[in-house]
């Protein structure tokens, strides 16, 4: 039985291979890519919030730093996206430590503002340093060069496909890391400062330290996820790789699937970016339309059909109470003590049986 898990976990990864192969719309491709971009951002932020127990809400911060340093070398300085990304993360894990070696003195809501104010400092910077970060405007660009070894071209970008494997293989990563931060013994210093940090620190525990070596774990995967979204995407301006909302999508993604869990960010992925597609797509209001729970025509029809597609701010947040109020342990938590439930009641049934 405890071999079940990764031989599904292998099932799935050798699914998610052949998939390009026999799925060929570039949609269902983009929607995948947004998939494991969303499963990065989330086991990123759930180094530290989920094991550490420090829930930061600036996580934009090293998101925006890995974004702008990639596409600045690349735009500036004409150095190759996957030669610039590493100083670019290289940039984020060095602020994090220097951030957090100051924010981390501080407990509970007071690290949680810090951190907001972290990122908005940053973001208010790279809209003020018109000269490097071309401020509002953003940075655009077209195309990418080819990614060459030994002068023989491995791939030139000009589909999905592409970036739907480098997605996959930074989602795998981050998986694996999460997997061997869990069940090593630095895991374990992360989660004793989660559960008493007093009590950590008695037993010898240097907090600061574990949670910046939690932070710079966290930054160097957040960073990347940021030079994933950039090169696949092709423009970034501060309000779309450093806003707080860019944040609250990293927590969010945790919270709902399950905060400190290896499978909980995969779940919240899984919940969040169909929904928001659904809704950028108006595919909710449609729904809507052809069960017959509103008419298209009429004022609260045409209310839905202008208004759904925007709405994911609203949505998220009525998910998020709803989760925090029925399933604090995330959706995963959720789904495990149900199968737990079910167990335990067959388990008890099968007992009275024997006994009459």
């Amino acid at each position: 039985m405890r071999a079940l898990p990764a031989l599904l976990s292998l099932a799935a990864l050798a699914a998610l291979l052949a998939l390009p192969a026999a799925v060929t719309s570039p949609y269902a491709l983009h929607v995948m890519i947004l998939l494991f971009l969303a499963v990065i951002q989330g086991e990123s932020w759930n180094v530290l919030g989920g094991y550490t127990g420090q829930y930061s809400v600036g996580h934009a911060a090293w998101f925006g730093l890995g974004a702008y340093g990639t596409l600045m070398l690349m735009q500036f300085e004409h150095v190759a996206p996957w030669w610039g990304v590493w100083p670019a993360v290289a940039l984020a894990v060095g602020a994090a430590l220097v951030v957090g070696s100051i924010t981390f003195r501080l407990r509970g809501p007071y690290f949680v503002l810090a951190s907001i104010a972290v990122a908005e400092i940053f973001r208010l910077v790279a809209l003020n340093w018109k000269d490097m970060t071309n401020g509002a405007e953003g940075i655009l660009t077209s195309d990418l060069p080819p990614l060459q070894v030994a002068g023989h071209v491995v791939t030139d970008f000009a589909t999905k496909v592409p970036f739907y494997y480098a997605g996959l293989a930074l989602a795998v990563l981050t998986i694996a890391a999460n997997w061997a931060v869990q069940h090593s013994k630095l895991g374990y210093c992360f989660q004793a400062i989660r559960e008493d940090q007093d009590a950590a620190h008695s037993l010898g525990i240097a907090l600061t330290f574990y949670k910046n070596v939690a932070l710079a774990i966290s930054a160097f995967f957040t960073a990347w996820a940021g030079a994933f979204y950039a090169l696949y995407v092709g423009f970034i301006d501060p309000g779309t790789v450093l806003s707080t909302e860019v944040s609250v999508q990293f927590v969010l993604i945790s919270i709902i699937g399950g905060i400190g869990t290896i499978g909980g960010p995969v779940v919240g992925a899984l919940v969040l970016v169909p929904l928001s597609e659904a809704l950028r797509a108006n595919l909710l209001s449609d729904a809507i339309f052809k069960l017959h729970l509103a008419d298209e025509t009429s004022p609260t029809g045409l209310f839905l059909k202008d208004n759904l597609a925007h709405a994911h701010a609203l949505i998220y947040g009525i998910l998020m109470v709803v989760v925090i109020l029925f399933m604090p342990d995330g959706v995963l938590g959720f789904a495990r003590g149900l199968v737990a439930r079910r167990r335990r009641a067959a388990a008890a049934a099968q007992a009275e049986g024997s006994a009459s």
